[in-house]
């Protein structure tokens, strides 16, 4: 089987591998199976694409730290670039964030206020909203919106998935002693990270044992 290149790639990978085996767990809610992520990530990279994201475009993130963010990466970055921002960031730090991202459309909790919505109405940016079950299965979420009206392009706009070289992922440096720079990370970056921690791991184990 040839390495996959692409998060996408090494999802499809482990679903075929280990479908039943739980990929995505949180306190009080059913599993995430490798299988179900998958599927739920290629469904919603399909919605984010029908919704005119390309593989170029930045999407930000304002999502706390669980489950729903881990999905919402993967999907992000299946059709174009995630960026997760701080959610508790203040209006002016979004105001710079987004500008400097030029981000394509901002993803929020549905059952969340913050100052990320007025910033990004004002700055003309799409809200994309996501709505989650409290039974439901960790990480699987609906995406709704004004933005998510997407009939029109249902027909005429069709997937098409992240390469190698593409950039998964846009991370901000500190700025503690100048602005802020973008960080980008690609698909290969991120999957050649992903397969030699896991390395490391397995060869933690069968140190401890």
């Amino acid at each position: 089987m040839m390495a996959s290149a692409t998060l996408t790639d090494l999802l499809a990978e482990r679903a075929q591998s280990s479908d039943q085996n739980t990929a995505i767990s949180s306190p009080g809610r059913p599993g995430l199976s490798y299988r179900e992520l998958f599927e739920h990530v290629d469904a919603m990279g399909r919605k984010f694409s029908r919704l005119g994201m390309t593989r170029t475009d930045r999407i930000a993130v304002v999502l706390p730290n669980g489950p729903e963010m881990a999905t919402a990466f993967l999907a992000t970055a299946a059709v174009g670039v995630c960026a997760p921002l701080n959610p508790g960031y203040q209006a002016a730090e979004f105001e710079f964030y987004l500008k400097d991202l030029n981000a394509r459309a901002v993803v929020v909790r549905a059952d969340v206020t913050s100052p990320v919505r007025a910033v990004a109405e004002n700055l003309g940016i799409p809200i994309l909203e996501i709505e989650t079950s409290p039974d439901g299965p960790a990480g699987k979420f609906r995406l709704c919106g004004a933005a998510s009206n997407d009939s029109a392009t249902d027909t005429v706009r069709s997937l098409i998935p992240a390469q190698p070289d593409d950039v998964a992922l846009v991370l901000h440096t500190s700025g503690t002693t100048s602005r802020p720079k973008i960080v980008p990370l690609t698909h290969r970056n991120l999957v050649r990270s992903a397969r030699n921690t896991r390395r490391r791991y397995r060869s933690s184990r069968m140190t401890a044992v």
